[in-house]
């Protein structure tokens, strides 16, 4: 699924993140950016070990924040490493995750990046529901594009049937059948 948002494209797309040719993939870290399982393994997997060395350089990153690091062995030129919130069904989850993408885009916005991919972020072993992660992932990306038109496209990518279903029925309702 494609949407334009104003000067933007904003889709879902199946795959694997790791196999982006973007500019930046997103990857959903853990606060102390040390790798882990799910995306954050993969990433680390792939970028090789230069990526976790220079993940150390950074410090921690507070749940709702992103850091930038190179690429290296991706496609990708560069990570963005977001941290997003353990789900608690708390309203502060809400914010945090919509801080992560935010803090992501704006940190995309910084450094020239016009492509990037995004994960579902914190709906996997962090437990926040598809159902409301979709709607406030779509909702965040496209007011960021709304008010900044430097970045050209946004892919968010789909690993399984669940994350399809929901961020579709999210897109519909947000942007409108396409």
């Amino acid at each position: 699924m494609r949407f334009q948002v104003r000067n933007s494209v904003l889709e879902l797309l199946e795959g694997n993140i790791v196999d982006q040719d973007v500019d930046a993939i997103v990857n959903a870290a853990n606060s102390a950016l040390s790798g882990g399982g799910g995306v954050d393994g993969a990433i680390h997997r792939a970028a090789g070990p230069e990526l976790l060395a220079e993940c150390r350089t950074l410090g921690r990153c507070p749940t709702g924040e992103a850091r930038i690091t190179k690429g290296y062995r991706l496609k990708a030129r560069h990570v963005i490493h977001a941290v997003g919130p353990v789900y608690r069904g708390q309203p502060q989850d809400a914010e945090l995750l919509a801080s992560t993408y935010r803090s992501s885009l704006q940190l995309a916005s910084l450094h020239g990046i016009k492509t990037i991919a995004f994960p579902a972020i914190s709906t996997g072993i962090y437990g926040y529901p598809l159902d409301q992660a979709a709607p406030i992932a779509l909702r965040t990306i496209k007011d960021y594009l709304e008010q900044h038109s430097e970045i050209e496209l946004v892919r968010l990518m789909i690993w399984d049937r669940p994350t399809r279903v929901a961020y579709e029925r999210a897109a519909r309702d947000l942007l409108g059948a396409q």
